[in-house]
């Protein structure tokens, strides 16, 4: 606290003085030296300049707290010279201005600081063990470098997929035309009388056209600002544009824009938007610090990415989680394995079991890592990333795995990557009379901090079986922001599919003769074996996964799937493999379901076959352009579906 006491000779510039014997306060205090650098001078009252020096303050008092001389002759101690010695190097004043402003934090740091001082010995051993044994502070400028050009290559792989797939998925003659879907929502709007609401209710950039050009010229700005992320150009201003393009692409995607990974990316996109250097051109040589909030935001992100994955598995009461068991079926039953899947899934059970028990740990324990010191971050980001790889060499989860490898770079500081790095870590900030870019203000830090960490705490909360009663401004703002997508809970795989059913798409000129539609990636020929795909990812074959496990009905896309291949649609067809029809469309189509399953090493080396499979029946009965016709409303159910999934419906929400 401050001292009723003024010195008589003050310093020329503020003085920390502190006691040199304590091993603790000497790593501490190199670590302030280097927070304030040459803003603020340290001294240990051991030393011999300050005999006599300050008579003013007895000797002892300089061995029980730590003391801050001003160059006024004003004197404080304590947390509150902490503070103010950092507030003099121009960093962290908001610790300072939470001193003094905010009722009884005052107290609460002067009593946690006596805490620290009767018990630093202790602490320091804690310290060294926690922290390692560097003293500098960490710097993240390359990290931000890093994570903002891996940020751009996620962002250019998702545009320029989904741009190669668009028209067959949601053009105008595909599976689901986004432009019909936007007749219907702005006929709700009118019907509700809704002005720019809609644009909150139904964010897309759609409702001025949803044409199949409007679409491409949305992909094709994707990737523009893409590019201009990479090469560093507006880092602020492109990802801002980057997560206003996906966001309005995801919402008039319907099924096919709506996994996990598409909000992940929208959520981490978002932070990154605060995260980058306000700058036209970003170079790590001229930077100031990374905000330390949206670090911490980002490092959240992570831990709710792989927390909650832990979480559904056991909140859901799956048996074959809680028994170990879920991995015999998993490579197998994913949406679309790789072909060292197949060799992973010939493993014996208790390797399978014991690597399940691995999984929660990684996904349950490692995740409080991520909020401890250096050293456990560092392993943190290590394990996040080998079991990241893991399952990219297993599964085709799209750009999924990018992303996750991507969030473990916050995790790391530039001392980290100097091992990927010939160069020496740049000056954490510029030369004092060095051009100094724009930060983002720490008002503006701490809103999004308010912001984001109760929206995503509801889910969280949710996900681990918390039932928690929220005040009424925060649920209004959650359920007011649950269009943007980018406040979100995770958890894949929460309950085990045990089987692998599959669609088998057929068609005929006769009604008797049936040829089959041959997907590129997903299960058909049993002899194919299973491919790499990611970080592409083929949403229609994924999408056909989860239609196997339901019906037609659940799935009305699917109808108008077929309705595309009786008319031989050409954006639809490419989606596929070679058509069995390529001079006139069939007469009829149908869907068969088989069962399919994994063969064993000795069927695979006497059949050649990496697929075994068994017919359970009908997925959808033979239809013909006539029964369509004759189905009226079929068209405006599709629409209806989709406009409800958007939860658009007379102008609530």
């Amino acid at each position: 606290m401050s001292q009723e006491l003024r010195v008589q000779t003050p310093p020329p510039k503020p003085l920390l003085v502190f006691d040199g014997d304590c091993q603790f306060c000497r790593r501490w205090i190199a670590r302030w030296k280097n927070a304030t650098g040459d803003a603020v001078d340290y001294l240990p009252f051991q030393d011999r300049a300050m005999a006599g020096r300050f008579p003013e303050i007895p000797r002892e008092h300089f061995a029980e707290a730590v003391h801050l001389i001003l160059s006024d002759g004003s004197v404080c101690s304590g947390a509150e010279a902490v503070f103010r010695s950092l507030a003099e190097g121009g960093r962290q004043r908001w610790l300072l201005w939470l001193y003094r402003k905010v009722p009884g934090f005052a107290d609460l740091s002067e009593l946690l600081y006596e805490e620290v001082a009767l018990h630093r010995t202790a602490l320091s051993k804690l310290d060294r063990i926690y922290a390692g044994p560097g003293l500098e502070l960490p710097s993240y400028i390359w990290v931000r470098f890093a994570f903002l050009r891996g940020l751009a290559l996620i962002y250019l792989i998702a545009f320029g997929s989904y741009w190669m797939q668009l028209d067959g998925l949601i053009g105008i003659h595909g599976i689901v035309p986004a432009q019909g879907a936007m007749a219907a929502l702005k006929e709700e709007a009118a019907q509700a009388h809704m002005g720019l609401q809609r644009f909150f209710m139904v964010p897309t950039f759609a409702w001025w056209s949803a044409s199949d050009s409007a679409l491409h010229w949305q992909c094709g700005l994707g990737v523009a600002c893409a590019l201009a992320l990479l090469a560093g150009i507006a880092p602020a201003v492109m990802l801002f544009l980057l997560w206003a393009l996906y966001l309005s692409l995801c919402t008039v995607s319907g099924p096919f824009l709506n996994f996990q990974w598409d909000t992940l990316l929208l959520e981490a996109g978002f932070l990154a938007v605060f995260f980058a250097p306000l700058q036209l051109w970003e170079r790590p040589s001229r930077q100031t610090r990374p905000p330390v909030l949206v670090l911490w935001l980002l490092r959240w992100l992570l831990f709710r990415l792989m927390f909650e994955s832990g979480c559904v598995k056991l909140m859901s009461g799956d048996a074959t989680w809680w028994n170990l068991t879920a991995l015999r079926v998993h490579y197998e039953t994913q949406p679309l394995p790789t072909w060292l899947g197949w060799y992973a899934h010939q493993w014996p059970p208790s390797v399978q079991s014991f690597c399940t028990l691995v999984m929660f740990a990684i996904e349950l324990v490692v995740p409080a890592f991520i909020f401890a010191g250096r050293r456990l971050r560092l392993v943190a980001a290590g394990i996040f990333a080998a079991f990241q790889v893991l399952i990219l060499l297993t599964g085709n989860y799209g750009f999924f795995n990018g992303l996750g490898l991507l969030l473990c770079l916050p995790l790391l500081d530039d001392k980290a990557l100097l091992a990927f790095r010939n160069r020496t870590v740049p000056a954490a900030e510029p030369l004092p009379g060095a051009w100094r870019p724009a930060r983002w203000p720490w008002p503006v830090m701490l809103c999004l901090t308010i912001l984001v960490v109760p929206l995503t705490m509801i889910p969280l909360l949710r996900t681990a079986g918390v039932r928690q009663t929220w005040p009424a401004p925060v649920g209004w703002l959650y359920g007011w922001t649950q269009p943007w997508r980018t406040f979100n809970g995770y958890g894949l795989f929460a309950v085990m599919t045990p089987k692998r059913p599959e669609i088998i798409v057929q068609g005929s000129d006769d009604g008797r003769n049936w040829r089959d539609y041959v997907f590129k990636y997903k299960p058909g020929d049993l002899r194919r074996a299973p491919g790499f795909v990611a970080p592409y990812q083929p949403r229609l074959d994924w999408q056909l996964w989860f239609a196997a496990l339901g019906g037609p009905r659940t799935n009305p896309w699917f109808y108008h799937f077929e309705y595309c291949l009786l008319q031989n649609s050409p954006s639809v067809l490419a989606l596929l493999g070679p058509n069995p029809f390529p001079k006139s469309p069939p007469k009829y189509v149908r869907a068969l379901l088989y069962e399919y399953h994994f063969t064993d090493r000795a069927t695979r080396r006497g059949t050649d076959a990496w697929w075994r499979r068994e017919l359970k029946g009908l997925y959808a009965p033979p239809l013909s352009l006539e029964d369509f016709r004759h189905a009226q409303g079929l068209a405006a159910e599709s629409r209806a579906n989709f406009v409800s999934k958007l939860g658009f419906a007379g102008g609530n929400r």
